[in-house]
């Protein structure tokens, strides 16, 4: 209590005095007061402590010992290479068990404000260690064993000294600093908007206008600006695998009751997995709705849907079309030049 006592003191000393030439005087002693009380530390200390964290952070995504067969890692389904997904319909996880969902990219994760495809999470601190004890993921029994095998790891034990020590949390925060990290690089329809016209190719303009016209696609994968997100953050219907849950759901209510078993249960069970974003809302309206993706490096991405039924980005951009004609309750006349020119602007979205 002795500190906010003298700060209040000098204030009141300051508010006495009639000339300004005290002003000085006053702002050193208030800085060198609160330079004894341990404030925050100057930004390149505070950027130097982000990066260690990121660095850290960056070990654990790629290191394969915190997996329960030593084989898999996080970039076992999130590879730079592939814009930070996998390139399989669903992902495969540790001892070789095949998930429900498709691993979509983590490019720009940390924009979202909620994740995975049914948006049942909407932290990402709360998100980052579940892939390590989910068992068709990374398959550790608890957080307490991840955090066994790092205290035992000295190179470990040494990194997290500075930062905290060894703790489920400073595990956490360190992977968020690493995908904190993972943005998109600049596309060319990116150097289009910042003023490069010659950035896109003809067919690559016409798609442009297709896509925020006769198309509408921007309706859901959003333009924003100054840098697009193409999303709106909202879940969809786009009929994918709705036979999974078809006279079902009442069945199916009582599976999601417990909420800390719902990332285990979606990832093994189908027909749980197709209930999509009613699984976090408990809404019918919310049934079979699946987050819409961005298109950032779509090209990079395939398969698609929430559960990689999709192959390629043809087929991803005729299923979009035939459900946004029946959203609308009128077809959407793309001719085949149309849809080759929407295709031609959809690749200029990767670097």
């Amino acid at each position: 209590m002795a500190e906010p006592v003298r700060l209040n003191g000098l204030i009141a000393m300051h508010a006495s005095f009639k000339s300004f030439r005290w002003l000085p005087v006053f702002t050193i002693g208030l800085a060198l007061l609160t330079a004894a009380c341990g404030k925050a530390p100057a930004p390149a200390d505070a950027a130097a402590t982000d990066a260690r964290w990121a660095s850290l952070g960056e070990r654990l995504f790629n290191d394969k010992s915190l997996s329960s067969d030593g084989r898999t890692n996080c970039a076992s389904c999130h590879r730079p290479s592939q814009a930070f997904t996998d390139g399989l319909a669903t992902s495969v996880g540790a001892q070789g068990r095949t998930g429900t969902r498709n691993a979509p990219s983590l490019l720009d994760v940390a924009e979202l404000p909620q994740f995975f495809w049914d948006g049942r999470e909407s932290s990402l601190e709360t998100v980052v260690l579940q892939p390590l004890t989910n068992p068709v993921e990374m398959g550790l029994a608890s957080t307490e064993e991840l955090v066994r095998r790092l205290e035992r790891t000295p190179q470990y034990a040494e990194a997290f000294k500075p930062l905290g020590g060894v703790s489920g949390e400073s595990a956490a925060k360190a992977l968020v600093a690493y995908l904190r990290t993972l943005r998109s690089g600049d596309s060319a329809y990116d150097r289009f908007v910042a003023g490069d016209r010659n950035a896109l190719g003809p067919d690559e303009q016409a798609g442009l206008a297709l896509f925020t016209g006769k198309a509408a696609c921007n309706e859901c994968h959003v333009l924003q600006t100054p840098r697009a997100r193409l999303t709106d953050d909202r879940f969809h219907h786009l009929g994918v695998n709705d036979d999974a849950i078809a006279g079902k759901v009442a069945t199916l209510i009582p599976r999601i009751a417990d909420r800390k078993q719902l990332g285990r249960i979606v990832l093994t069970e189908t027909d749980v997995a197709g209930l999509g974003h009613f699984v976090a809302s408990r809404k019918p309206a919310d049934l079979a709705a699946f987050r819409t993706p961005s298109l950032r490096n779509v090209a990079l991405t395939a398969p698609y849907m929430h559960d990689g039924s999709v192959a390629t980005l043809n087929e991803a951009v005729e299923q979009e079309i035939y459900y946004r004609s029946l959203s609308k309750g009128l077809p959407v006349p793309l001719i085949v030049e149309e849809r080759m020119q929407l295709i031609a602007f959809l690749n200029a979205l990767s670097p």
